[in-house]
């Protein structure tokens, strides 16, 4: 069967095709800067942040490749991606709301654990509505236009990342919202926040659920040259596991450096910074000083999610000019110098700086690797492969989540600065094996 070139798509679809992924982010980045302080409000220990977030990775890892699977072999009126999208959303959403409130309705451990439990909702459902995005991504954009697809999905999450990192210290600096509470509670500046962050969840992911078409079976069929694919088994996964190209399985080792130092910076930043920065104890996690630097942590994780939506237009051009390999590496060791460099922060604008570096890895992480192996996967098994990929996303931390704490504990005694320059080191690490990723494109 004759191989059919895909449509381009103008600028205003690829846009209302990866809006979703704004609010997907603005969910995430609230998640990424406040769990840990929030945790902590409710009597978490430093060492015991890493386990928390644990459950995390866990639940992508068994949830994506679950749903990739699922999503590949759905086909109604509702589409083949949605449903799954509009599930993700709604439990997500459900989870934002109640994360803040923990200890409205329960007190000290039992409040903790009930918080650990929404972060783990939270993330399960991100991931439900992630996976089937990125293979709707991968569906209707040609090979020529995939580049500037993740490029642009990744400049909307940047922008989604900003707004949400950056709410709290804005609600409490612009709308004069408490950043106070008794120790045990979460503050209104915090909780208003999360509030906020499930309307616009709900709302973009609504435009473009509305907005966007999905190729229909037959379609894909004419597009991929191929006769139309029957319903694959679900115990086809290990047999599609055992068969991931080669490019995918070296893309792995990247992903692990990446992504172990990502869940290293998003655990340990607020302690690192109130300890090394503020100059605060160990056990302060309830002083206005403490959460002072759990707002400052949304502000530095907010520039380098805007420095990554900046970053992200550029991506097409650089990979042009140099080839995929080499701009994920360049993009890398900005990453690993910019997290090794906190540790050198004099004063809290110290770290706005190394945030630089940050976006540029966080921006080529969201884009580079999808964009050497969308290419690679049969457009069959898109949603299944994509899930599949997670893996090599979801080990590391699962990996530093169980390891990452006592470490900062026994280690380092409990100073967790030194969490984030082994982050750094790993960051450059990745940037040394992209180079080895087998790419004919480049």
């Amino acid at each position: 069967m004759t191989k059919v070139e895909k449509p381009s798509l103008s600028l205003l679809q690829i846009f209302n095709m990866s809006f979703g992924f704004m609010g997907i982010q603005f969910g995430f980045a609230l998640q990424n800067g406040n769990a840990s302080g929030i945790l902590q409000n409710y009597g978490a220990h430093v060492e015991q942040l890493s386990w928390f977030w644990l459950v995390a990775p866990l639940t992508g890892m068994i949830v994506q490749p679950i749903i990739g699977h699922y999503s590949d072999n759905t086909w109604g009126k509702f589409g083949r991606r949605k449903p799954y999208i509009m599930i993700g959303t709604v439990l997500c959403c459900i989870a934002l709301l109640l994360l803040p409130n923990s200890a409205s309705f329960f007190q000290a451990k039992s409040a903790l654990m009930i918080g650990a439990g929404m972060l783990m909702i939270m993330d399960a459902s991100i991931n439900i509505a992630m996976e089937p995005f990125r293979a709707l991504v991968a569906d209707n954009l040609s090979d020529k236009q995939r580049t500037l697809g993740f490029s642009i999905q990744t400049f909307l999450i940047g922008i989604g990342a900003v707004v949400g990192s950056w709410l709290p210290y804005i609600m409490f600096n612009y709308f004069r919202v408490s950043s106070s509470a008794p120790a045990g509670m979460v503050a209104d500046n915090v909780t208003y926040s999360f509030y906020v962050g499930a309307i616009v969840f709900l709302v973009c992911i609504l435009i473009t659920v509305i907005f966007t078409k999905e190729y229909s079976p037959s379609e894909l069929a004419l597009y991929n040259g191929q006769k139309e694919e029957t319903k694959s088994e679900f115990s086809e996964i290990f047999k599609d596991f055992a068969n991931m190209p080669k490019a995918m399985k070296q893309l792995g080792l990247v992903q692990f450096f990446s992504w172990f130092a990502l869940f290293s910076m998003w655990v340990f930043t607020t302690p690192a910074i109130a300890h090394h920065v503020y100059g605060l104890s160990i056990d302060d996690n309830s002083s206005d000083q403490f959460r002072d630097a759990q707002n400052w942590t949304g502000i530095i994780f907010g520039v380098y999610n805007g420095v990554s939506a900046i970053y992200a237009l550029m991506l097409p051009r650089i990979a042009a000019l140099i080839g995929k390999k080499k701009t994920h590496a360049f993009s890398l060791i900005a990453g690993g110098i910019g997290l090794i460099s906190m540790y050198f922060a004099d004063d809290k604008t110290d770290l706005l700086f190394s945030m630089v570096g940050v976006g540029f890895a966080w921006a080529s992480i969201l884009a580079m690797p999808y964009a050497i192996l969308a290419g690679k996967l049969p457009s069959a098994k898109m949603g299944v492969y994509m899930g599949i990929f997670n893996f090599f996303i979801t080990i590391p931390q699962i990996i530093n989540g169980i390891v990452g704490g006592p470490i900062v504990h026994s280690l380092y005694n409990d100073n967790a600065i030194y969490a984030i320059v082994l982050a750094g080191i790993f960051m450059l690490s990745g940037a040394v094996s992209v180079l080895y990723v087998h790419d004919d494109s480049n």
